[in-house]
């Protein structure tokens, strides 16, 4: 009984109290010490901006958050797509290697932010444009954790496929290389998914996309017009969505994926 009122305690009480402790000190420093909704809008300014962006005539904050994951998916998409068989390629062929990796190391510093004019110019005033974007940032964790992957696989582990018949660079790959890259794989694109995230914002505030919907885009239009209640609710959105798409991953993961790792963290 003591157990589990401590699991009660932990997983649920401390993290509401602790998000509570932070809008009441957030309220009380805006109210009072800031006395200014354009540096610092209270708690109760934003829940009262929240209501008009949802509910209002002129609130676009639903259409925003669909035409963002729509850009999301886009990019996150082509990012696995493309960065896992070429990491693969990568990591297992050494030719392969030696002729792309240069070519990698020189984009991969460039920041995904830069790209936003050619963006433009390829793909329009698109969602493909935002999407590019978003891949540009993905596509780099997912390729360098799926190459190490691949790279760091037990010798052991090839020759025992060897001796089992994998006797073929196709099923050595399918049977004993990807399986044994596979938590590499996931934690670059768990990781990738968070730089996406963070690029789609930058993207849409630059002009990429196909319109005058998108979170990013949309934020920086209420900054414009002096609105920093709406701004922090698309500050807020943001970090919620985020934080959602990481837990249904970390879900699927761990129900789908790792049963055989599950283990009570303590």
């Amino acid at each position: 009984m003591n157990n589990k009122k401590r699991t009660v305690t932990k997983k649920i009480l401390l993290p509401v109290a602790s998000i509570l402790t932070a809008i009441i000190i957030w309220e009380l420093i805006a109210r009072f010490v800031v006395a200014n909704k354009f540096k610092l809008p209270g708690f109760v300014d934003v829940v009262i901006a929240c209501n008009g962006l949802l509910f209002g005539k002129g609130g676009t904050l639903i259409p925003d958050t669909g035409v963002s994951l729509l850009h999301f998916a886009i990019g996150i998409g082509a990012a696995i797509l493309i960065g896992i068989p070429t990491g693969v390629a990568m990591g297992w062929f050494q030719e392969i290697d030696s002729a792309i990796n240069p070519i990698i190391e020189i984009l991969r510093p460039i920041p995904p932010l830069a790209w936003i004019p050619f963006a433009i110019i390829w793909f329009g005033l698109t969602d493909i444009s935002a999407g590019f974007i978003i891949f540009i940032g993905a596509v780099f964790p997912i390729l360098i954790s799926t190459y190490t992957g691949f790279r760091n696989v037990p010798k052991v582990f090839i020759e025992a496929g060897k001796v089992l018949g994998c006797t073929s660079s196709a099923s050595l790959i399918r049977y004993i290389a990807f399986p044994s890259a596979i938590p590499s794989i996931i934690a670059g694109i768990r990781i990738s998914m968070g730089v996406g995230w963070m690029c789609l914002v930058g993207a849409e505030i630059f002009g990429a996309g196909s319109g005058k919907l998108g979170l990013g885009k949309n934020l920086w239009t209420y900054y414009n017009l002096h609105q920093m209640p709406n701004v922090v609710v698309y500050m807020l959105v943001l970090g919620l969505i985020g934080l959602v798409i990481d837990m249904i991953f970390r879900y699927y993961v761990g129900r789908r994926m790792y049963r055989w790792k599950e283990q009570e963290v303590r």
